[in-house]
């Protein structure tokens, strides 16, 4: 009797004591908590090294793709992750972002274990889990769905009433069959829970233009590349424009071991290593070129323009191997390989460079015969001309074709051939048909062209005494480059000429800022105040003037006293 009471009692106690356990302890099926091998804890740092924040996410596929929260990489510059065995993984690239419902996609290097997503929408009232990061065993713990929103036609925005477990945001949302619904979210007040849905991360598609979307550009880690060859070939050029080094450099690795046959990812490291004057590493990089690129006309071609542009702008710093002959012989094998125009038209630029001018002007001038004909073949058969001291006619005349050829063509081109047209009128004496010129080479320019050429548009209207374009002109190189003294006298000048005095004397202040001891806008000051008849404050400027070593104040301090 004993016995049986003593069964009842713990009978009894089991009872009680199951009852009073979280009833999601019990009924949490293992598919879901299997769920919990996918997740893993998200640091990012800001540049200097110190943590920007903390969350969750977990891996929706195979090959490191994962999603998380996008607040976290607003300002980062790079980011962690620790998956579910405790292993470490640095984040590689980004994929996609949405600010709207904070979700982003990114990838890690590395094998991973994906979740598997819903094959069907919750609903409103259903059951679910938010499954808890661990390295040992995850937290789940069940909530009902409060609302179910739609977005994008097809996409799912759910809301939860409760308390959620403790650092769980960013954690993954799971239906009874271990398939994950969502990401967790918590609402500005943090008294609902919300989760996007985290299919939502399947319209997170890398292509060329990735690069410049707005979203991720807050970021400091870098657009995963394109898996087109020509859309990822797009986004190495777009980087190579951010002024971001490291990143184009990485952006360049990448490109290297996702087209390791392709001539581009090797040209555009030896290039960047020229810069920085590191040729024998663009030499080894141009010599894999050669031998892994499938196209080997192209490598050899690229190594030409490598050591061509060596050449060109680093001839002082020596190298050995490279010179314009070898450059000359690696375009020739190009040739060689693929006899097109293009590898002749680069022979011919070589050539020029070496200072064979006729025989690079024969070369020029058979091309415009050629496929390849166009407006740039004249103009650089009329550089070789003048090199040759030929007749200016001659000149003219090729000039005029480049202009004409590339009108012909519709691709609005001409531009630097109105220039150099522009110029030789200037050198002739034709200063009306130099300004026609250089009007029209500032329309194509959109007004965007740098400060010599307005400095040298200014002088030209000068002399055909066209004094108000002239004045807009120089006022034009000035805004350009505000450092330069010299734009800012020739202006005080021109502007003493035309006798507007107080404007002479403000731009001559402006000018002595820039530069104090610069003797000329001291001369012009001292002439506009001394026709001013301020005959005291003149004298004190041609003493300026004189104090600087100007020979003409002795003469003016005489003329104004």
């Amino acid at each position: 009797m004993e016995m049986k009471n003593s069964t009842r009692f713990l009978f009894v106690i089991i009872s009680l004591f199951l009852t009073i356990l979280p009833q999601q302890a019990l009924a949490q099926p293992s598919s879901v908590i299997q769920v919990g091998q996918s997740i893993f804890s998200l640091t990012t740092f800001k540049a200097d090294g110190t943590i920007l924040a903390s969350t969750h996410g977990f891996f929706i596929g195979n090959n490191g793709e994962a999603i998380s929260s996008w607040t976290p990489f607003v300002g980062a510059a790079s980011a962690v992750i620790v998956d579910a065995d405790g292993k470490k993984l640095d984040v590689d690239v980004m994929i996609g972002a949405n600010e709207l419902y904070d979700i982003c996609k990114f990838r890690v290097k590395g094998k991973s274990h994906p979740v598997t997503f819903a094959k069907n929408p919750s609903k409103s009232g259903n059951k679910v889990w938010v499954v808890g990061y661990s390295v040992k065993k995850p937290k789940c713990k069940e909530f009902p769905i409060s609302k179910v929103e739609q977005f994008m036609e097809k996409y799912n925005y759910y809301i939860f009433e409760g308390k959620a477990m403790e650092n769980t945001e960013g954690c993954p949302f799971a239906n009874s069959n271990g398939e994950v619904i969502g990401i967790m979210q918590m609402s500005k007040s943090g008294t609902e829970m919300h989760a996007t849905d985290a299919a939502f991360a399947n319209t997170f598609i890398i292509n060329a233009l990735t690069i410049n979307e707005r979203v991720l550009q807050q970021t400091g880690i870098r657009v995963a590349l394109p898996e087109k060859e020509e859309d990822a070939l797009l986004t190495l050029m777009m980087a190579a424009n951010k002024n971001d080094s490291l990143a184009y450099e990485r952006y360049i690795d990448d490109f290297i071991e996702a087209f390791p046959t392709s001539v581009e990812g090797y040209y555009s490291r030896a290039k960047n290593l020229l810069d920085k004057n590191d040729f024998d590493g663009a030499d080894n990089y141009m010599q894999m070129a050669i031998d892994k690129a499938t196209k080997k006309d192209e490598a050899h071609s690229d190594f030409a323009t490598v050591i061509y542009l060596k050449e060109l702008y680093k001839a002082k710093v020596p190298y050995e191997k490279w010179n314009l002959q070898k450059a000359l012989d690696e375009v020739e094998k190009a040739y060689a390989v693929n006899p097109i125009s293009a590898y002749q038209h680069q022979k011919a630029q070589i050539i020029y460079a070496m200072g064979d001018y006729q025989k690079a002007y024969d070369i020029f001038m058979q091309l415009t015969q050629s496929d390849l004909r166009n407006g740039e073949l004249f103009y650089e058969a009329a550089q070789c001309k003048s090199q040759l001291k030929g007749e200016k006619s001659e000149i003219m005349e090729l000039l005029d074709s480049a202009i004409s050829v590339s009108l012909s063509t519709g691709r609005n081109n001409a531009a630097p051939y109105y220039l150099a047209r522009g110029r030789q009128f200037d050198e002739m004496g034709e200063y009306k048909k130099a300004v026609a010129d250089y009007n029209q080479y500032d329309t194509l320019m959109f007004g965007r062209a740098n400060d010599e050429f307005y400095y040298i548009k200014y002088k030209c209207e000068t002399k055909i005494r066209q004094y108000q374009q002239a004045l807009n002109d120089i006022a034009h190189a000035i805004v350009i480059n505000r450092r330069e003294p010299l734009y800012y006298a020739e202006m005080a000048s021109l502007q003493l000429r035309v006798n507007k005095l107080e404007d002479a004397i403000a731009t001559c202040d402006m000018c002595l800022k820039v530069d104090p001891n610069y003797a000329d806008p001291y001369i012009i000051k001292g002439i506009a105040l001394g026709e001013m008849k301020r005959k005291e404050e003149a004298k004190e400027a041609f003493l300026k003037a004189k104090e600087l070593g100007d020979e003409r104040a002795d003469g003016l301090l005489e003329k104004y006293k």
